[in-house]
């Protein structure tokens, strides 16, 4: 097996066109990134105790309340991996944090301030590239699952038009034919030999986030935050396969996607840190973020190319027109919970450790319920029971420990250390079976499916290194982030090889197939980010 691939911008690689389990987590999942002030990407994002950093805000909104005086900060930086693609960028600069704390002073001996905030922050960084090439298909071809999806009459009407938009590709390019009535047979008497697919992403989840904060007594800090986030990703994807006649490798069809999803979504944040002792500086926080609630929207452009048997001899091919198509959909991130620990040791140390335990098997999709022709306003939701079963089979819940140390060389100067590590949120085992979602009645996201392929991300590690100045009541503080994750990229489910449903005669009349599988193509996702912050305090 031979695999060719290059390094993503970004390592949440999105790999679907169409609305899916595997897509909705990574549009989702900002848990296995740190992306904020440099203060904040130095320690590893472990400031959930210690607080006093504006990119608390979204982690634990009590660590507001520790402000003492106002903040003006920005931060801003780049990330890079290596690129394969033709005119990709390997490199890509961003604005990660931009925001305030404006300080009110009262009265009162019990509560001595009041604090409000507001931030933009980056959640998720989309800019990514991906290429993989797979010589190895055991015989195998994306377009026998497409004809899996077609396989059975009684789940496909083909006469009302009821098949998801690949399928309808596929039998208009004469790439499928009919046989008798509940069977669909591939028009292709050679077996790929490889395939080749090719993905770039850009853009990102924004978080626009308001926090009320205060202190009671110098021992107990309270804050709430009011996000709103703001969803930018667009990008697209080449797939193609290929024949081996002897000498050289001749296209035998491509498919190629042009997507963007947008929209926004509301969630709320509470948090608190405590000093459990009076004379001792080590604190507890604890926060819990609620879902996110989005209504997003995802448009596709989408084609077909299709090489007859006779490319050879007559060079001749057909492209199906452009076709696009539109999702209007509901989805619900899962719930968040977080505890951390921090202490300071005099003016010279401060350390903190944060536990997240994020619900991905909670996670739920749904379409709008009405749709107003007057004004396309809409209410109500419909959940798609069949997608949300295949989010339960295929996910789990996460795990993230975060751990941050600074030390203060002197009274201007500082050094930060992190570490970072976020579990899968993937089962060990996990599908893409578009059949048994038609057959489950998955009718609405299911319909736009235009590509096949996901994957499985494994466990996120980071490790970050800051420095910070501090000269009056400026600051400017310094990040460099180290990014480490691997996965397996699957161009295609091979669950149409099972013999459960039944003799599959459409994989070219050979029962040698069934139950066979591709290996997925293992890519490392490493990749690195410089962050810089400009402050005022005063």
């Amino acid at each position: 097996m031979n695999y060719k691939l290059f390094l993503p911008l970004f390592a949440l690689a999105l790999t679907a066109q169409a609305q899916d389990t595997y897509l909705n987590e990574r549009l989702t999942n900002n848990s296995s990134d740190v992306i904020g002030t440099a203060r904040y990407v130095g320690m590893g994002g472990a400031l959930g105790a210690l607080g006093a950093d504006i990119s608390t805000i979204s982690w634990n909104p009590a660590g507001i309340g520790l402000y003492r005086k106002n903040d003006i900060a920005l931060t801003f930086g780049g990330i890079w991996g290596k690129s394969r693609i033709e005119e990709a960028s390997r490199g890509k600069g961003t604005i990660d944090q931009a925001g305030f704390v404006f300080n009110v002073r009262t009265n009162s001996e019990t509560v001595p301030y009041v604090n409000f905030a507001f931030n933009f922050q980056k959640k998720i960084n989309f800019n990514h590239n991906f290429y993989a090439d797979n010589y190895n298909l055991n015989g195998l071809s994306q377009m026998d699952q497409v004809a899996e999806m077609t396989a059975f009459s009684d789940y496909y009407d083909w006469k009302d038009g009821y098949q998801p938009n690949l399928a309808n590709l596929a039998w208009d390019e004469q790439y499928l034919n009919a046989d008798g009535q509940n069977t669909v047979l591939r028009d292709n008497s050679h077996t790929p030999s490889s395939n080749t697919y090719t993905h770039h992403t850009e853009g990102s989840l924004q978080a626009f986030d308001f926090n009320l904060s205060t202190n009671i007594n110098n021992r107990a800090f309270i804050g709430l935050t009011v996000g709103v986030d703001n969803m930018l990703f667009s990008g697209y994807s080449w797939y193609g396969e290929y024949i081996y006649d002897g000498h050289d490798e001749l296209p035998r069809y491509d498919l190629y996607n042009d997507y963007r999803i947008t929209g926004t979504g509301v969630n709320v944040k509470l948090g608190t840190i405590i000093r459990p002792f009076a004379d001792s500086p080590f604190r507890v926080g604890l926060a819990v973020e609620t879902p996110t609630w989005y209504h997003l929207k995802n448009s596709t452009i989408y084609t077909l190319r299709y090489f007859p048997d006779d490319y050879i001899q007559t060079d001749n091919y057909s492209v199906t027109d452009d076709y696009e198509s539109y999702l209007k959909f509901n989805l619900r991130s899962p719930w968040k919970f977080r505890a951390s620990i921090g202490s300071t040791v005099g003016n010279t140390l401060a350390w903190d450790v944060d536990y997240e335990f994020a619900d991905y098997v909670g996670m739920s999709m749904g379409y709008p319920e009405y749709e107003d022709d007057w004004d396309g306003s809409t209410s109500g939701n419909i959940k798609d029971v069949a997608m949300n079963r295949q989010t339960r089979k295929n996910l789990r819940g996460t795990h993230t420990l975060r751990a941050g140390l600074e030390i203060n060389a002197t009274k201007n100067l500082a050094f930060r250390l992190g570490y970072n590590l976020s579990t899968s949120a993937y089962e060990k085992s996990i599908d893409y079976d578009q059949f048994s979602l038609a057959k489950e009645g998955s009718e609405y996201a299911h319909n736009y499916t235009t590509g096949t392929s996901f994957m499985r991300m494994g466990t996120t590690n980071i490790l970050t290194l800051g420095v910070g100045y501090r000269i009056k009541n400026f600051y400017v503080d310094l990040a460099y982030k180290l990014r480490n994750q691997f996965a397996d990229f699957y161009a295609f489910d091979t669950n149409f090889t099972d013999s459960e449903y039944g003799n599959p005669v459409f994989l070219n009349n050979n029962p040698g197939l069934a139950d066979m599988t591709i290996n997925p193509v293992n890519v490392d996702l490493t990749r690195h980010a410089i962050t810089c912050t400009l402050g005022f305090k005063f």
